[in-house]
Protein backbone atom coordinates (compact mmCIF):
# COMPACT_ATOMS: atom_id res chain seq x y z
CA UNK A 1 0.00 0.00 0.00
CA UNK A 2 1.17 3.27 -1.24
CA UNK A 3 1.96 6.01 1.53
CA UNK A 4 2.89 9.74 0.55
CA UNK A 5 5.75 11.02 2.15
CA UNK A 6 4.40 14.39 4.24
CA UNK A 7 6.56 17.37 3.51
CA UNK A 8 8.34 17.92 6.90
CA UNK A 9 8.54 15.44 10.00
CA UNK A 10 10.84 16.69 13.18
CA UNK A 11 14.38 15.35 13.87
CA UNK A 12 12.57 13.42 17.19
CA UNK A 13 10.04 11.58 14.81
CA UNK A 14 13.43 9.75 13.50
CA UNK A 15 15.35 8.97 16.94
CA UNK A 16 17.27 5.76 17.04
CA UNK A 17 18.50 5.01 20.13
CA UNK A 18 21.06 1.53 20.75
CA UNK A 19 23.04 0.69 24.40
CA UNK A 20 25.55 -1.51 24.21
CA UNK A 21 27.72 -3.16 27.15
CA UNK A 22 31.55 -3.42 26.11
CA UNK A 23 32.44 -6.91 26.42
CA UNK A 24 36.66 -8.25 25.92
CA UNK A 25 36.34 -8.96 22.56
CA UNK A 26 35.05 -5.90 21.80
CA UNK A 27 38.42 -4.06 22.29
CA UNK A 28 41.51 -2.64 20.71
CA UNK A 29 44.63 -3.12 21.58
CA UNK A 30 45.02 -0.37 23.86
CA UNK A 31 41.76 -2.09 26.29
CA UNK A 32 39.33 0.24 24.65
CA UNK A 33 35.97 0.07 22.01
CA UNK A 34 37.13 -0.95 18.87
CA UNK A 35 37.03 1.83 16.53
CA UNK A 36 35.59 -0.37 14.00
CA UNK A 37 32.72 -1.60 16.22
CA UNK A 38 31.45 1.84 16.86
CA UNK A 39 31.48 2.42 13.34
CA UNK A 40 29.67 -0.58 12.41
CA UNK A 41 26.83 0.25 15.63
CA UNK A 42 26.76 3.69 14.27
CA UNK A 43 25.95 2.85 10.70
CA UNK A 44 23.24 0.44 12.34
CA UNK A 45 21.67 2.98 14.46
CA UNK A 46 21.78 6.18 11.84
CA UNK A 47 20.14 3.98 9.16
CA UNK A 48 17.21 3.43 11.57
CA UNK A 49 16.99 6.71 11.80
CA UNK A 50 16.88 7.30 7.98
CA UNK A 51 14.39 4.65 7.78
CA UNK A 52 12.18 6.84 10.36
CA UNK A 53 12.30 9.42 8.20
CA UNK A 54 11.69 8.44 5.10
CA UNK A 55 10.34 4.89 5.19
CA UNK A 56 11.71 4.46 2.05
CA UNK A 57 15.14 2.52 0.48
CA UNK A 58 18.26 4.41 1.71
CA UNK A 59 22.40 3.27 1.47
CA UNK A 60 25.07 5.14 3.31
CA UNK A 61 26.67 7.76 1.10
CA UNK A 62 29.48 8.67 3.29
CA UNK A 63 30.53 9.40 6.97
CA UNK A 64 31.24 12.95 6.79
CA UNK A 65 33.02 12.68 10.28
CA UNK A 66 33.38 10.70 13.13
CA UNK A 67 34.99 12.43 16.29
CA UNK A 68 36.53 10.13 19.33
CA UNK A 69 36.28 12.03 22.20
CA UNK A 70 36.40 9.77 24.90
CA UNK A 71 37.94 5.88 25.07
CA UNK A 72 35.19 3.48 26.28
CA UNK A 73 36.09 1.07 28.14
CA UNK A 74 35.40 -2.91 29.14
CA UNK A 75 31.96 -3.61 30.87
CA UNK A 76 30.97 0.05 30.32
CA UNK A 77 27.42 0.53 28.73
CA UNK A 78 28.25 2.21 25.09
CA UNK A 79 24.82 4.19 24.15
CA UNK A 80 24.35 5.95 19.89
CA UNK A 81 21.65 8.06 19.84
CA UNK A 82 21.16 9.38 16.06
CA UNK A 83 18.43 11.29 14.04
CA UNK A 84 17.98 13.20 10.65
CA UNK A 85 19.36 16.45 11.11
CA UNK A 86 19.03 18.02 7.46
CA UNK A 87 17.90 17.06 3.95
CA UNK A 88 18.76 17.64 0.63
CA UNK A 89 16.55 16.15 -2.71
CA UNK A 90 16.95 12.35 -2.12
CA UNK A 91 19.64 13.02 0.86
CA UNK A 92 19.74 12.86 4.94
CA UNK A 93 22.28 14.18 6.71
CA UNK A 94 22.60 12.01 10.26
CA UNK A 95 23.94 13.34 13.60
CA UNK A 96 24.59 10.42 15.73
CA UNK A 97 26.37 11.15 19.42
CA UNK A 98 27.41 7.92 21.55
CA UNK A 99 28.13 8.19 24.73
CA UNK A 100 29.49 6.46 27.48
CA UNK A 101 28.41 4.88 30.59
CA UNK A 102 30.59 3.28 33.77
CA UNK A 103 28.14 0.84 34.83
CA UNK A 104 30.07 0.90 38.42
CA UNK A 105 29.58 4.55 39.00
CA UNK A 106 26.94 5.57 36.76
CA UNK A 107 29.63 8.46 35.41
CA UNK A 108 28.55 9.42 31.79
CA UNK A 109 30.44 11.09 29.47
CA UNK A 110 30.61 12.01 25.85
CA UNK A 111 32.49 9.38 24.08
CA UNK A 112 32.46 10.14 20.31
CA UNK A 113 30.36 12.37 17.99
CA UNK A 114 29.47 12.12 13.88
CA UNK A 115 27.63 13.20 10.87
CA UNK A 116 26.95 10.28 8.41
CA UNK A 117 25.25 11.30 4.58
CA UNK A 118 22.35 8.36 3.50
CA UNK A 119 20.82 8.83 -0.38
CA UNK A 120 17.67 7.19 -1.72
CA UNK A 121 18.32 4.37 -3.70
CA UNK A 122 14.72 3.25 -4.96
CA UNK A 123 12.23 5.81 -5.71
CA UNK A 124 8.69 4.98 -7.33
CA UNK A 125 6.89 7.24 -9.99
CA UNK A 126 5.22 9.59 -6.90
CA UNK A 127 8.55 10.28 -4.99
CA UNK A 128 9.32 14.38 -5.04
CA UNK A 129 11.92 14.40 -2.27
CA UNK A 130 12.47 13.39 1.50
CA UNK A 131 10.61 15.24 4.09
CA UNK A 132 12.56 18.57 5.46
CA UNK A 133 13.55 18.96 9.22
CA UNK A 134 11.89 20.60 11.94
CA UNK A 135 14.36 20.83 15.00
CA UNK A 136 12.58 21.29 18.20
CA UNK A 137 15.34 21.36 21.20
CA UNK A 138 18.41 23.46 21.60
CA UNK A 139 20.87 20.85 20.51
CA UNK A 140 18.64 19.87 17.48
CA UNK A 141 18.76 23.20 16.36
CA UNK A 142 22.53 23.65 16.95
CA UNK A 143 22.93 20.70 14.74
CA UNK A 144 20.55 21.71 12.12
CA UNK A 145 22.19 25.43 11.68
CA UNK A 146 25.13 24.13 10.32
CA UNK A 147 23.38 21.62 8.28
CA UNK A 148 23.98 24.04 4.56
CA UNK A 149 27.89 24.69 5.19
CA UNK A 150 28.27 21.04 6.32
CA UNK A 151 26.75 19.91 2.29
CA UNK A 152 28.59 22.52 0.79
CA UNK A 153 31.52 21.32 2.44
CA UNK A 154 30.22 17.38 0.96
CA UNK A 155 29.71 18.33 -2.28
CA UNK A 156 33.03 20.32 -2.72
CA UNK A 157 35.07 16.61 -1.06
CA UNK A 158 32.93 14.29 -3.22
CA UNK A 159 33.60 16.67 -6.22
CA UNK A 160 37.51 16.59 -5.65
CA UNK A 161 37.15 12.56 -5.06
CA UNK A 162 35.66 11.40 -7.76
CA UNK A 163 38.22 14.13 -10.01
CA UNK A 164 40.93 12.47 -7.46
CA UNK A 165 39.54 8.47 -8.59
CA UNK A 166 40.20 9.04 -12.30
CA UNK A 167 44.34 8.97 -10.69
CA UNK A 168 43.95 5.94 -8.58
CA UNK A 169 45.31 3.31 -10.01
CA UNK A 170 42.51 -0.32 -9.75
CA UNK A 171 45.14 -2.47 -10.67
CA UNK A 172 46.70 -4.77 -8.09
CA UNK A 173 50.67 -4.36 -7.62
CA UNK A 174 52.67 -7.39 -8.64
CA UNK A 175 54.11 -8.39 -5.98
CA UNK A 176 56.36 -11.04 -6.95
CA UNK A 177 58.06 -8.59 -9.24
CA UNK A 178 58.26 -6.05 -6.87
CA UNK A 179 60.21 -8.17 -4.02
CA UNK A 180 62.74 -8.90 -6.49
Amino acid sequence: MFVPLPNEKKCKDSYAIQTHRVFPNDLNSFGALFGGKLMALIDDTASIAVSRHCRIPTMTASTDSLDFLHPIYENDAVTVEAYVSGTGKKSMEVFVKVTGEDLETGEHYLAATCFMTFVVVKVNETFTSVPQIIPESTEEKMIHKGYKKRRENRLRELSFNKELGQYITQQLPNLIEDNK
